[in-house]
């Protein structure tokens, strides 16, 4: 696993430091303090529910709009004009950084990522190239990170990364996969092959949370698709090292970092545990079990189900309601879906969502 990055201290004009960022509701939430109303954002706030991002998006490839700053920073912002939440998060994709490495890899409509080569051999494992944060490897990255932080004021922007077991199942499977077959039989059958792909999915997707970070983005959200599928056992073994190993690429520079993952209710404190600041929570666990199973000074992130936002208008409020009420539990809570949001998603239920959160702020608990 890579070691620890050398200590650095972000630039003077960067937003947690300049005074714009570091007093803003989500980053006080996220460094533990529980600020008069609970912030709220959506994971994939950017995207398919909104008809604007359609319009900007039509004609062009997934991943070539995520590697057009300008593009990607204007569909970073559409969700914060639209919504009035309290981050925007960079419009990505988690695969991006394999495709900066020179993997082939594209976004196939309706299967997702699809890897030309798997990697499934030692040998594969060792052609792989490594992703540095020269500007020409990351130039694309950095630059619609500072387009967006100019556009955003006070409002801070997330940094976005898949997390190491996530992307190696993607380079084991070939694509996506309901079991993780292939690459829990690697790690199994093979820990040493497995072990060094890990080490290189680490390496990259912290270089490419690293790379946003010092551009400007004030937080950063490491999200694990696939880790459900994992015991707590093999988990703990074969898949939180490397997730340590990718947040202690960023680990210096101080900014807040939260943890996410899919299915992983089991792995809550192995994912605490693993160095994240905040860890967020899916729609199958109680925030305020969450809570008390990670402890006192973990704030959390969650987690109103994604399958409420097609209810009536009563029920989504007695489930948001819900929500904030269990995630006092926790000494901070960030709203958010217990996953993504739909594209689906009609956009003023969002809006509705993000206004009721911030009036219950004011409401006598």
């Amino acid at each position: 696993m890579p070691e620890p990055s050398t200590p650095v201290a972000l630039p003077p004009e960067h937003p947690l430091n300049d005074g714009r960022t570091s007093g803003s509701a989500l980053i006080r939430a996220y460094r533990g303090e529980r600020p008069e109303v609970t912030p709220v954002w959506f994971m994939r706030q950017a995207g398919r529910s909104l008809p604007e991002y359609r319009r900007l998006r039509e004609g062009v490839p997934m991943l070539d709009s995520c590697l057009d700053p300008a593009m990607a920073s204007e569909i970073t912002l559409q969700p914060v004009r639209r919504h009035g939440v309290d981050a925007a998060i960079l419009f990505s994709d988690i695969v991006i950084p394999l495709r900066l490495a020179g993997v082939g890899v594209e976004i196939v409509p309706g299967r997702g990522p699809v890897i030309a080569r798997p990697v499934r051999t030692a040998e594969d494992v060792a052609a792989l190239a490594e992703l540095t944060l020269e500007p020409a490897a990351l130039e694309p990255i950095a630059e619609a990170v500072r387009l967006t932080i100019d556009e955003l004021g006070s409002t801070p922007l997330i940094g976005f990364a898949g997390a190491p077991f996530t992307l190696a199942a993607y380079l084991v499977e070939g694509g996506p996969s309901k079991d993780h077959l292939a690459a829990r039989s690697m790690m199994l059958g093979d820990p040493e092959t497995w072990e060094a792909l890990m080490a290189w999915t680490a390496r990259i997707t912290g270089t490419f949370l690293r790379a946003q970070l010092i551009a400007g983005a004030s937080a950063g959200q490491l999200f694990d698709s696939w880790a459900g599928s994992l015991s707590l056992d093999d988990y703990t073994t074969s898949a939180a090292p490397a997730s340590a190993a990718a947040l202690d690429v960023v680990r210096d520079l101080g900014a807040p970092l939260v943890h996410f993952g899919v299915g992983t209710g089991d792995l809550l404190e192995a994912m605490r545990d693993a160095g994240a600041d905040v860890v967020g929570v899916d729609w199958r666990t109680r925030l305020d079990d969450a809570s008390r199973r990670l402890g006192p000074t973990v704030p959390v992130q969650g987690n109103l189900d994604s399958a409420l936002l097609a209810a009536p208008a009563a029920v989504i409020e007695r489930g948001v309601r819900d929500v904030l009420r269990r995630g006092q539990a926790a000494p901070a809570h960030v709203f958010n879906l217990g996953h993504g949001v739909p594209p689906e998603t009609d956009p003023d239920v969002l809006t509705g969502i993000v206004e009721l959160v911030h009036r219950s702020g004011a409401e006598p608990r």
